[in-house]
């Protein structure tokens, strides 16, 4: 999988052809995801201005800080034209001069800061501003070959982390003592950097998003842990598996992982071309609630995958719209009873012309340590 496959220069046309089709005229594009995407360069974010200008026709301009560029020459970037600002020089009149003449129409980052977005308003005040996801979201939500490859890549990187857990996590030890070792471990599994570690033991597993704390793991406490990072390529990991270390589980506890674990099974299984997003969804939620279990679910079963930890495609009710193949997504059914104890499970699945392929390959049994 090299650089120009993951991140091949005709993507710059198909943004601009898309751009026009979106009648905007121009995109600019502050450090992130969507810069990521189309140039290859993971540009720094900070005070001093880094900016994609790509306007639906003409030659896109990357404005990089001086400091910055040679980073932004040694990039996959590397081919677009590049102007550089010195500290204490106005950046913003540059974005005028990369564009042919006022537009009438933008489209930003959806995750510009505010003080940007608003000095774009001033120096292009005839300008209407709208989100560039109108134009890039239908670009990214389906990933080529090279981008399955990658999330592949990562999905065994924090497959390996789990299948260590038994080193670290063990009754007595806290939440915190064994987030730490996980961290280390996904870094050594070839992460670039630790996106979240959620250890969750006992009662803090019914919170789904609980992070961890200096609470002591009891014996056969239900622990969930829940982990990911990002690779060199850019893409993301996510997986959660749920553990119970030093003694048996509760037998309530048993009754309903055994739900969950047939339920994420069957959500898996469910996504095929054509399903929708909210189609998915209800393979999971509906064994759940049938079991009696349905108010204990407490979010939508999964979220999409790629250079951003959460995008699109959603699998939530309301999401009408099919999958297709190359949607990357999690599968990430939960059962949370507050003040007890809690379960989730999660692989990244990947839709395929004929049905799916599971990215996370580690058993989804109630794991002992």
């Amino acid at each position: 999988m090299g650089i120009d496959e993951l991140y091949p220069s005709d993507r710059l046309i198909a943004a601009q052809r898309a751009t026009a089709a979106a009648g905007l005229d121009a995109l600019v594009l502050t450090p992130g995801s969507d810069l990521r995407y189309l140039t290859g360069y993971d540009a720094h974010a900070g005070e001093r201005l880094t900016c994609l200008v790509l306007p639906a026709e003409g030659e896109p301009t990357l404005i990089v800080p001086t400091l910055e560029r040679p980073a932004a020459e040694a990039s996959p970037a590397t081919g677009l034209r590049i102007v550089d600002h010195a500290d204490g020089v106005d950046p913003y009149p540059l974005v005028v001069a990369a564009l042919d003449g006022p537009p009438a129409s933008v489209g930003l980052a959806d995750r510009m800061w505010a003080e940007q977005v608003l000095a774009l308003r001033a120096v292009l005040p005839g300008a209407a501003q709208r989100l560039a996801s109108e134009v890039l979201r239908e670009l990214r939500i389906r990933k080529s070959p090279a981008e399955v490859a990658a999330l592949a890549e990562a999905g065994a990187a924090i497959d390996e982390v789990h299948l260590r857990m038994g080193e670290w996590l063990r009754p007595g030890r806290t939440e915190a003592e064994v987030a730490a070792d996980i961290a280390a471990a996904i870094r050594a599994a070839g992460h670039v950097s630790v996106d979240f570690v959620i250890v969750a033991a006992g009662p803090n597993g019914a919170s789904p998003h609980h992070g961890t704390s200096n609470r002591p793991i009891g014996a056969g406490e239900p622990v969930v842990v829940d982990i990911g990072g990002t690779m060199p390529s850019g893409y993301r990991s996510d997986c959660t598996r749920t553990y119970v270390a030093g003694g048996p589980a509760p037998a309530d506890f048993l009754d309903y992982y055994a739900v969950l674990r047939d339920a994420q099974r069957a959500a898996v299984a469910a996504v095929r071309p054509g399903i929708t997003g909210a189609g998915a969804d209800a393979a999971a939620r509906e064994p759940i609630a049938a079991a009696g279990y349905g108010p204990a679910f407490l979010h939508r079963t999964g979220h999409g995958i790629g250079l951003d930890g959460h995008e699109e495609p959603y699998l939530v009710a309301g999401n009408d719209r099919p999958l297709e193949p190359g949607m990357a997504f999690s599968i990430e059914p939960g059962i949370y009873l507050a003040g007890r104890h809690g379960a989730r499970i999660e692989d990244i699945v990947v839709c395929t012309t004929d049905g799916v392929q599971r990215l996370n390959t580690t058993p989804t049994e109630l794991i002992a340590l």
